[in-house]
């Protein structure tokens, strides 16, 4: 299993631990979202804030490539786009 994958399946336990709360995805996607940022910031300062800011503007910008360096991480992209 990849860490990506690791983290998917902490994902996925998360949204079974909110039940059948309303917004139960986003709840949990968001706790991890707020941890990810804290280890940007705590262990690349300005640096890791960088990163980040690289990150949520791809989404944005290039969704498919983004995606291809989601794939590449869970070991599935031809490319080796890595995060």
């Amino acid at each position: 299993m990849t860490p990506l994958e690791k983290v998917e399946t902490l994902y996925d336990e998360l949204v079974r631990h909110y039940g059948e709360g309303e917004d139960r995805e986003i709840r949990a996607a968001a706790k991890l979202l707020l941890v990810a940022l804290a280890k940007f910031r705590e262990h690349g300062g300005s640096r890791g804030m960088a990163l980040a800011d690289e990150y949520l503007n791809l989404i944005k910008t290039d969704p498919d490539k983004f995606e291809r360096i989601i794939d590449s991480n869970r070991g599935r992209g031809p490319d080796s786009l890595t995060a």
